[in-house]
């Protein structure tokens, strides 16, 4: 039997403490960043899991100097920034979609830059295609070869105007990273504005650039003719926090997220009470928030997916673990990834009652609404959920599995654990041991 599998004895209530560190989403861009700079930089409070590992290995190859000390303090030297050899890079082809935002930073260092094919997890397209047309417009060249793109840039990049078609994270953050350093100023439209977006932006202010974020959706950038290195302490992980707030919700359980902060959960802290989930806030210097299942029957709810400010599409997984236990029905319209329900038939085989649906089941049309994808679900509960072995298909529908399996009657097997979840939930068997799951390896 694998190593990579978590047995799960469920029907145990979640209760304890735990701490989520800096967030996923932005660490990785933070650090790709330091790239940027021609000092070093330091990052607080990074988070010891996988994807910080495949990123600082990336770095590394591209002749960065990194250091982690033992308080999770991330040190980056980019003072010898060097192309790395493609056979290296390659190495990372499948595990990591960080390379493409790499493209900028090398181009304004050493004027060229390599795209291996990108990996991440299998929820939905998320195409290159706005990175490569933005990167032309700076006035980079791409060469495609049956090994990946080769990138240069055979004068200084210029600024643009650029309107994203959909606000998307990932073409946010390149243009970002590209536009500080071009010559002039770049405008962007319908840009993202996520939280981890604006600290994004402040570790960019930190390192020398001026960037100004108007209302609508607007960034302006004024390119700079040098940056240096940061000191950042980055927002923490609101993904990772409503993971285990939905985790307590479901399983009648109460959980302290040490770290986490009010400001960028309103949204799912809205959404958490609605449902008939209980929180308390502790504002403190070392403060969290506690969630917990205050009894009682939960109560169904409509939602929908959005870019920020609205429901994040990572808390969706975790969110219909809890709703198949509220009594009535529940409707789910997903109008980020167009893939993002996959993982329903797992909990369908544990006695979830949730059906699927291609129309837009919510207040206005999506980009999926005529494309023939399930992205609409309708939960039916409370359903009382049995054991199964799962499969993991990616890394917040992992969690959500291990939701339903810590819920469950029976002992359950999660196979994935290792490749997918500890990408984004840091010490994640010790968390489970602190918050009394009944789990172990084989």
């Amino acid at each position: 039997m694998s190593n990579d599998v978590l047995v799960v004895h469920g029907g145990t209530p979640l209760k304890g403490e735990i701490r989520v560190r800096g967030a996923k989403n932005l660490v990785s861009k933070a650090m790709v960043a330091a790239v940027l700079g021609d000092t070093p930089s330091t990052l607080h409070d990074v988070p010891a899991i996988s994807d910080v590992d495949i990123v600082r290995g990336l770095l590394e190859l591209h002749g960065v100097r990194t250091t982690m000390s033992g308080d999770q303090t991330l040190r980056m030297d980019p003072t010898n920034v060097v192309i790395a050899g493609v056979d290296e890079i390659n190495v990372h082809a499948g595990s990591s979609r960080i390379p493409i935002l790499l493209c900028g930073p090398l181009l304004h260092r050493l004027g060229r830059a390599y795209i291996p094919n990108l990996g991440g997890c299998n929820i939905g397209g998320r195409p290159i295609d706005f990175h490569l047309n933005a990167l032309r417009e700076f006035g980079a060249v791409i060469d495609k070869q049956p090994d990946g793109m080769h990138l240069s840039a055979p004068q200084r990049l210029q600024g643009i105007k650029y309107t994203l078609e959909y606000p998307s994270v990932g073409s946010t953050e390149q243009i970002l990273l590209t536009a500080v350093l071009a010559e002039g100023v770049t405008e962007l439209r319908n840009a993202a504005v996520e939280p981890e977006i604006i600290d994004l932006i402040c570790v960019l202010q930190k390192m020398g650039a001026i960037i100004k974020v108007h209302t609508d959706r607007v960034i302006e950038i004024e390119g700079v003719d040098r940056l240096h290195g940061y000191r950042h302490r980055p927002v923490p992980d609101r993904i990772e926090t409503g993971s285990w707030a939905a985790a307590a919700l479901a399983t009648h359980g109460e959980v302290f997220v040490r770290g986490a902060q009010q400001a960028d959960m309103m949204t799912f802290l809205n959404v958490y009470r609605s449902i008939g989930g209980a929180f308390d806030i502790d504002d403190g210097p070392d403060g969290g928030i506690r969630f917990w299942h205050p009894g009682g029957e939960l109560s169904p709810v409509a939602l929908e997916t959005d870019v920020h400010p609205g429901l994040m599409t990572d808390w969706q997984q975790p969110l219909v673990v809890a709703l198949t236990q509220a009594h009535g029905l529940s409707i789910v319209h997903e109008t980020v990834y167009e893939r993002r329900f996959g993982y329903t038939a797992e909990l369908r085989q544990m006695g979830a009652n949730i059906q699927l649906y291609r129309e837009c089941l919510g207040g206005t049309p999506c980009r999926w609404g005529r494309r023939n994808f399930l992205h609409s679900a309708v939960i039916a509960g409370p359903s009382q959920l049995h054991a199964a072995d799962l499969q993991i298909p990616d890394l917040r529908a992992g969690f959500s599995h291990l939701i339903a399996a810590l819920s469950a009657e029976g002992t359950s097997r999660v196979f994935g654990v290792d490749r997918y979840i500890t990408r984004g939930y840091e010490d994640f068997d010790a968390k489970l041991a602190a918050l009394g799951a009944s789990v172990e390896r084989p």
